[in-house]
């Protein structure tokens, strides 16, 4: 039976398929849908783990005990899971295990465009990167049989593209595996110096093999079409080569590292010129280039945001088409006297090892006379209140990874820094000591209620231990708000939906040894700004934790507001708060009734009064 599916599905189904028992995340996009999915197979133990490092030593654990094990993340998650993975490369697995990296480039919806496969190659673990769903799913399957094969944990490449698209996938029946046995080894789990130098050993013996399996493993295959030219990619990439230049040879790598030395080395030999194409950094090319082999690959394709086939048909395909334009799909070049899409002309960077002039790829298509769109935060959301009393009193505020990021984006203007999950806490207290105590009573951390979870609670314990008088305000929305809705410890369900023990924000406070710890409601925003104004101005840590539901989560209004067009002095205080369901109309604010939630923060900002419940009346 076949199955339209998007790759994380596609992903969780071969997992399932291949006899997985465990399997642990922290949700982040583009990589939240796999546990979501495996939480759904009865055979299956899948959690949300507090952060990606848990999850992955949850992974460890399992297959160490003998079931295969999956951990699944995106990039940057990757980056608090590394400390364990670069030991589980030495010490290897029992049952097999399935590390999941979900890249993002273009970021759509992440801070950076880290490139992961050097993971692989700085671990010394195999990487596997599919092309579509139906290739997500046999790399599941085959990653689990190369981790028991070869001792090692495997990585499963996705990018944003092929995680949430759709193909066809031809669906299989489960494999149950046995439960391994597991037998006491030190020698191989605790990686006591001495124990790791050996390890060391047996990591460079099973690259050597990994390299062997490379030249010989159907993951890596070369479709010819001729012998002018050759293009080496893989995993989405190798979609946007066959649409953009349907006439060259393709070698396809399905295992990207470690790399097949030899048949790279016979396809480049055996064709006249040879392109790579890959998204973001040049990981292919440099090894690529280390052989002494000739290829052409950033000089033309770019190394930041995603690719498409217009942008190989307008890099390479443009090279290519000067000489043999019958292998370039024409429909992707742009049409003569345009550049809608396409090359801007601008000149490569010059210096010393700079490549030719190229010109500058955009993908960006040139609207006309629409205006722009920036994301905001919903209607009625909890955080809106404190960002626009945080810009009202002029605060440093050091943010974190969340919904509350959009924070800094006009016109509430409120965060000076987002580094990464958790890094609020530890940015405050940095700016505390580098500027001085009266600097600190002007700076403020922020952090929701899932992030200060997964890495807040070190922060926090941080600023008591060493003596810092900041602030830390947790915005308590009640779930894993912006990868859409997950359980996490302080939700009281499990990934599954059952009932669990609620974490509780205030006692983690105090256990952690802060004596201020204050509780304020998110819509109200008086007691937003008293609290702030009495916490930052104490001698000591405080914890300020703003509660209120996602507003996405209700089931109800809150109440039904109107404009009082006679009141309305046309101000526009009440559109600095960014609320997508109030605008300005005929020089009045105007309510959208359908957009509006009720929150009613709109009314508290109004000087004139002129907001106020449907039905009020004035006294």
């Amino acid at each position: 039976m076949r199955e339209l599916l998007i790759g994380n599905h596609a992903l969780a189904r071969g997992a399932w398929e291949a006899g997985l028992r465990v399997a642990a995340a922290y949700p982040g996009t583009p990589s939240t849908e796999i546990i979501e999915a495996l939480a759904g197979y009865p055979e299956v133990y899948a959690e949300w783990s507090p952060n990606e490092k848990v999850a992955l030593e949850v992974a460890i654990g399992a297959a160490i005990g003998g079931a295969r094990a999956l951990a699944a993340m995106k990039h940057v998650g990757v980056n608090v899971a590394a400390d364990p993975l670069m030991t589980l490369a030495y010490t290897g697995v029992n049952a097999g295990l399935v590390l999941v990296s979900a890249d993002d480039p273009g970021l759509f919806s992440s801070q950076n465009e880290q490139d992961n496969r050097f993971y692989a190659r700085m671990a010394q673990i195999p990487c596997l990167e599919p092309a579509d769903s139906q290739e997500v799913k046999d790399m599941t399957m085959l990653a689990f049989d190369l981790s028991e094969e070869f001792d090692t944990p495997v990585i499963l490449r996705l990018t944003t593209r092929i995680a949430h698209s759709y193909s066809l996938v031809e669906l299989g029946e489960r494999r149950e595996v046995p439960l391994k046995s597991y037998v006491k080894q030190p020698a191989k789990y605790v990686m006591l110096p001495a124990f790791g130098k050996a390890r060391h050993l047996v990591v460079e013996e099973r690259r050597r093999k990994l390299m062997d399996y490379a030249e010989s493993t159907p993951l890596n295959r070369v479709e010819w079409a001729g012998r002018r030219v050759g293009v080496i990619t893989g995993g989405i990439a190798y979609q946007y080569v066959k649409e953009a230049l349907p006439g060259v040879s393709v070698l396809k790598l399905g295992l990207t590292y470690p790399l097949p030395e030899k048949l790279i080395r016979d396809f480049v030999n055996a064709v006249e010129t040879c392109y790579i194409v890959e998204e973001l950094e040049p990981f292919l090319e440099d090894q690529i280039r280390a052989l002494g082999l000739k290829v052409t690959g950033k000089e033309l394709v770019p190394r930041v945001d995603e690719l498409s086939s217009a942008i190989v048909a307008r890099t390479v395909g443009a090279q290519v088409a000067a000489a043999a334009p019958e292998l370039v799909a024409r429909e992707f070049l742009p049409a003569p006297g345009t550049g809608a899409i396409g090359l801007t002309g601008a000149p490569a960077a010059a210096g010393k090892g700079a490549g030719p002039a190229v010109p500058e790829v955009t993908t960006a298509v040139q609207a006309r006379n629409l205006p722009g769109r920036p994301p905001l935060m919903c209607p009625g959301c909890p955080h809106r209140g404190i960002f626009y009393v945080l810009k009202k009193l002029g605060l440093v505020v050091a943010g974190d990874i969340g919904c509350y990021t959009l924070g800094a984006t006009p016109p509430l203007q409120a965060m000076d820094t987002c580094i990464c999950m958790g890094a609020s806490l530890g940015v405050a207290m940095g700016m505390e000591k580098a500027r001085g105590t009266d600097f600190a009573r002007r700076v403020v951390g922020v952090i929701g209620d899932s992030t200060f979870l997964h890495s807040g609670i070190t922060g926090l314990l941080d600023m008591v231990y060493n003596g810092s008088t900041g602030t830390l305000i947790i915005l308590d929305n009640g779930t894993t708000a912006m990868t859409g809705h997950q359980h996490h410890p302080g939700t009281g369900y499990t990934a599954a939906r059952r009932p669990a023990p609620k974490a509780n924000l205030e006692q983690i406070a105090r256990a952690l040894g802060v004596q201020r710890v204050q509780v304020v409601d998110s819509y109200d925003l008086e007691a937003v700004e008293r609290v702030i104004r009495e916490e930052t101005g104490a001698p000591e840590p405080s914890v300020i934790i703003a509660r209120r539901p996602c507003a996405l989560l209700k089931k109800e209004k809150e109440a039904a507001y109107t404009v009082d067009p006679d009141n309305c002095l046309g101000c526009r205080y009440c559109l600095e708060l960014g609320c997508p369901a109030l605008s300005f109309n005929g020089g009045q604010a105007v309510i959208d009734s359908i957009q509006c939630t009720g929150c009613g923060l709109c009314s508290q900002v109004c000087p004139a009064e002129a907001i106020r419940k449907a039905g009020e009346k004035d006294e």
